[in-house]
């Protein structure tokens, strides 16, 4: 932790701990007393080693004889059973009193004591401690995060800090589920670690312990399971493997497979097996958790009766994951009324948020918002999946602990603002300022958006109505400035060299985004001015506009989504907008004939596959680009996918990559000039290969493409690749 992240107070503010506490209350006289520099520690000898050593941590200068004393232990302890009445009886839940003379946390159990030494290290690093009590306890049993996402798996080092991290927030949960680590899903599940790995596997589980943090090691096996008992015995065994690294909270996810790994009976025969024959054995060992097929309603087919049947199969102590309404979506009451009674318990939810997996050429900054409050009695467990980018996710993360502990005082923006103050302490303010612009998701196949640039919402929507309304122009001038100097200072700050790292493509893209506002509102106070300054202005934003293309084109060129935005929901369009404006007002005015245009795809896409029709489209020089979906694709009998340009050109092949082989046959793809006449193109596929290839002539220009499944019947296949090469 960066204390300086909590400004030093003349007394304790309770609207600063973090998560926020669900009572406290301070003396009549509201007196204060000084962080003692030295104390006598009671403590019953064994009890609860880490919220002893976290102490230790906090305040080192334990003496044997002093007058000040700190009283530390569990509910049951010798030391705290003065107390015991007081302490909360929610799991996790802990006790604290500072009178002048002795500081008392009584946990529930060793990781509520933990909790407490949590609690008072940020009050220590307030400044003087107020005389005061809290009781404080979380609202939900299993809060944290599932490492879930596809995608670049997070370092071995940024793991052991956000294990460290949770432990401070009072996150309780880590859910091991790499999509990428080849030992954790196919082809390796069945087999044991290297060594190297299952070292790093050993310290994170070491790290979480001494953090009061269940390490979750979940399995994949659904992509090539084959119901056998020698299958069932493999994951029994890679169970056992683990247990014996360590581990004692276990996890199997069916999420995002085909074929036989759907069969719920067998997912629930399988998971009762593992239960009852390793989990219950285990007598150290959380309940089991298991994430299924249908994961989330949108996708659920109650009639078909997947979900009723791990309802009544499964054993009632296993947790089933949750995503809600749609792969990505907030949770609130309806959801959970919905889901529930079908699976006959709470469900687990599994939150896609702050994931960027599906768009990740945005990163998402921004508040945490639209969970619904007062249903915390309706989950087993609430867990986020981050980005790739582990030191941003952090900004999410301490919002989503907030939100668990205490949903019903929770604070989206004060949450927002605080995690940002502790995250870059010396620079929130800059930080602050490229997160607001830096929070939206762009459009994706989800449907799932944030909103962006909210301060200056009201500015930007007078500026587009009228790009010479004087206070809009000042305000948002004002705020670019504020923009290119806080992508500036940030860039050039080493206060947490990781984040800066992961944030350096947007922060140059929002370096010169701020640059590109000025210009463009420049151009609008220049406009009935000297032509000179007008064409200086216009010639640099255009040199902008060929800067950020080209940052785009050039930072963070994974192969899904390529590509770097910042500002894209309401800043950056209509600043594009006030420029085609302001140009077309000056070309009428001067008979002249500059470029109008700021930002053009001649590329649309259409389809009546509904988990596609959202996907987007990109063209980068020869390619053109839809994005990948990451889960499977429900696609129907005589749907289609299509691609259409607004000017004739000439194409020379197509690449797509269906994750299933022997499934082009079941595809026909077809090309057209204007959209009347149709022509087929024949799809080659190699045995046993996923991706489908087809050469498409090149002697006629065309304006459509489209792929159209003709099998009769529903497909399910993956949508990992669909690129386009447009002939030179």
């Amino acid at each position: 932790m960066v204390w300086g992240a909590t400004p030093m107070l003349a007394q304790t503010d309770a609207s600063l701990l973090q998560p926020k506490v669900q009572e406290f209350e301070l003396s009549q006289n509201e007196k204060t007393v000084a962080v003692p520099s030295s104390y006598q520690l009671v403590l019953t000898e064994g009890s609860c080693p880490h919220a002893a050593e976290a102490l230790k941590q906090l305040l080192p200068n334990k003496q044997e004889k002093t007058e000040f004393k700190i009283i530390l232990g569990k509910k049951g302890d010798k030391a705290v059973k003065k107390y015991a009445k007081k302490i909360p009886s929610h799991k996790e839940g802990y006790y604290i009193e500072v009178d002048d003379h002795c500081i008392v946390i009584a946990g529930a159990d060793a990781r509520g004591a933990f909790y407490g030494v949590q609690t008072l290290a940020q009050m220590v690093r307030q400044g003087d401690l107020s005389l005061c009590t809290i009781e404080d306890y979380p609202d939900i049993a299993f809060r944290g995060v599932v490492e879930g996402f596809y995608g670049t798996p997070w370092s071995h080092e940024a793991r052991m800090r956000q294990l460290a991290f949770y432990g401070r927030n009072k996150m309780n949960t880590y859910i091991y589920g790499p999509k990428d680590d080849p030992y954790h899903s196919s082809p390796n599940w069945r087999k044991p670690y290297p060594e190297k790995e299952a070292a790093q596997i050993h310290a994170l589980i070491e790290q979480a312990a001494r953090n009061e943090v269940n390490f979750v090691w979940a399995i994949h096996p659904g992509k090539d399971i084959k119901w056998t008992e020698a299958d069932r015995d493999a994951l029994i065994q890679k169970f056992e493997a683990m247990y014996q690294l360590g581990v004692r909270s276990f996890a199997v996810f069916f999420d995002d497979i085909s074929g036989d790994g759907t069969d719920p009976v067998r997912q629930a025969e399988l998971l009762n097996y593992i239960d009852t024959h390793f989990i219950q054995q285990k007598h150290d060992v959380t309940p089991l958790v298991m994430c299924p097929t249908e994961y989330n309603k949108s996708w659920s087919d109650v009639k078909g009766g997947y979900l009723t049947t791990l309802g009544k199969m499964l054993n009632p102590s296993i947790q089933i994951m949750w995503t809600g309404d749609r792969v990505i979506a907030c949770i609130d009451k309806p959801t959970l009324d919905w889901i529930n009674p079908l699976i006959q318990r709470k469900a687990y939810i599994w939150w896609n948020f702050p994931v960027n997996d599906y768009v990740r050429d945005h990163l998402l900054l921004g508040p945490v918002y639209g969970n619904a409050k007062g249903i915390q009695d309706e989950m087993s467990g609430f867990v986020s999946n981050p980005m790739e980018h582990a030191e941003s996710s952090k900004i999410s993360l301490y919002s989503v602990a907030d939100y668990t502990w205490n949903l019903d005082t929770y604070d989206s923006i004060q949450s927002w603002k605080h995690a940002i103050q502790d995250l870059l302490p010396q620079k929130a303010a800059y930080l602050e300022t490229f997160a607001t612009h830096c929070s939206d998701l762009g459009t994706n196949g989800h449907g799932f958006r944030r909103d962006e640039s909210v301060p200056l919402q009201p500015m930007l929507k007078v500026l587009a109505q009228d790009m010479n309304a004087s206070e809009a122009v000042d305000s948002v001038l004002r705020e670019c400035m504020r923009l290119e100097t806080a992508c500036d200072v940030l860039l050039a700050d080493n206060e947490n060299p990781a984040l800066i790292h992961e944030m350096r493509p947007w922060l140059k893209q929002g370096k010169l985004l701020g640059e590109y506002g000025q210009c463009v509102l420049q151009m609008v106070k220049a406009l009935n001015g000297k032509d000179a300054a007008f064409m200086t202005y216009y010639d640099r934003a255009r040199a902008l506009q060929t800067l950020m293309y080209e940052l785009d084109m050039t930072e963070n060129q994974n192969p899904y989504q390529p590509g770097v935005k910042v500002g894209s929901l309401i800043l950056l369009p209509t600043l594009n907008q006030v420029y085609t404006q302001v140009t077309s007002t000056y070309n009428a005015q001067h008979k002249t004939h500059l470029e109008t245009k700021a930002e053009y795809n001649p590329y649309t896409l259409t389809s009546d596959v509904p988990q596609l029709k959202t996907q987007v489209v990109r063209a980068r020089h020869q390619y053109v680009n839809v994005s990948p979906s990451n889960e499977v694709i429900k696609w129907p009998a005589g749907a289609m996918l299509q691609i259409a340009v607004d000017q004739p050109v000439r194409f020379e092949a197509l690449t797509m990559d269906l994750g299933t082989p022997r499934v082009a046959s079941q595809f026909t793809l077809e090309v057209s000039s204007e959209g009347q006449e149709w022509k087929s193109v024949s799809l080659s596929q190699a045995a046993e290969k996923t991706e489908i290839t087809a050469s498409i002539p090149t002697d006629t220009s065309l304006k459509f493409i489209r792929l159209t499944n003709k099998s009769g019947q529903e497909t399910q296949v993956y949508f990992k690749k669909f690129t386009l090469k447009v002939q030179k």
